[in-house]
């Protein structure tokens, strides 16, 4: 009798590790998020006091998991590390804006919208605008931008510059 209690004791703690490698393992990819690179910036004066950036980035959903868009935000972190938010530029507004400041140059990607839906295992790219209310120079003199998309459950995830 005393000999079973610790055999059954070990089957037992076997049969429960085997039951959350396998858990585990079949939620590999079940976890929404998207990574990305950004491929170009460009950036423009609007007047003396605010000008606006253009950022193409490519991005990849790797997970198992539709990720729909809640917000784009757009941020520039200067030298000192302080950190500037931009206003984000909407599709019909950005087209306007690439009619209106020729040296922006042309509009290679569709803006990356509200509710968009990314498919599990594809790629992408996008592009986000932004207007920000400091001098140009100040943004050519930046450290770098960071592109935050948040999905409609709150994952943030972040793309940055450099």
């Amino acid at each position: 009798m005393k000999g079973r209690l610790p055999a059954a004791f070990a089957i037992g703690l076997v049969l429960v590790a085997i039951a959350v490698a396998g858990i585990l393992y079949m939620q590999r990819n079940a976890q929404v998020g998207i990574t990305g690179s950004v491929l170009k910036v460009r950036t423009a004066p609007l007047d003396e006091k605010s000008s606006v950036a253009v950022v193409d980035f490519r991005f990849s959903n790797p997970s198992d998991v539709t990720f729909v868009v809640r917000t784009v935000n757009v941020s520039m972190e200067n030298k000192g590390g302080g950190s500037t938010e931009g206003q984000t530029i909407s599709e019909v507004d950005a087209k306007r804006m690439f009619e209106m400041l020729p040296i922006l140059g042309q509009k290679f990607n569709e803006t990356l919208i509200l509710r968009e839906k990314i498919a599990p295992h594809t790629s992408q790219d996008r592009m986000v605008s932004a207007r920000f209310e400091i001098p140009e120079d100040q943004l050519a003199a930046r450290k770098r931008f960071l592109v935050k998309i948040e999905e409609v459950d709150g994952k943030v995830s972040e793309i940055s510059e450099k």
